[in-house]
């Protein structure tokens, strides 16, 4: 057997212009909303349930300024 990929959830929060669409789509209730706002003055998701994500990407589709991505983790 092949050694699998380990993929982790990454924000760009600079990116984020706080739609929720990935809020609304997790279905394991990973993101939330954050109170602070980036440069450009727009509140931003974070992972609030990191151990919850099972990777499934859904977040990253609906994303419509792609500031998310399941990246690989540093081994």
């Amino acid at each position: 057997m092949g050694s699998e990929i380990k993929v982790k959830l990454k924000i760009y929060n600079e990116k984020c212009k706080g739609c929720k669409l990935c809020v609304d789509v997790c279905p394991h209730n990973v993101l939330e909303m954050d109170g602070r706002v980036n440069k450009k003055g727009m509140q931003y998701i974070i992972i609030k349930n990191p151990d919850k994500c099972t990777q499934c990407g859904l977040c990253a589709l609906v994303c419509p300024d792609c500031a998310i991505e399941l990246v690989e983790e540093d081994k």
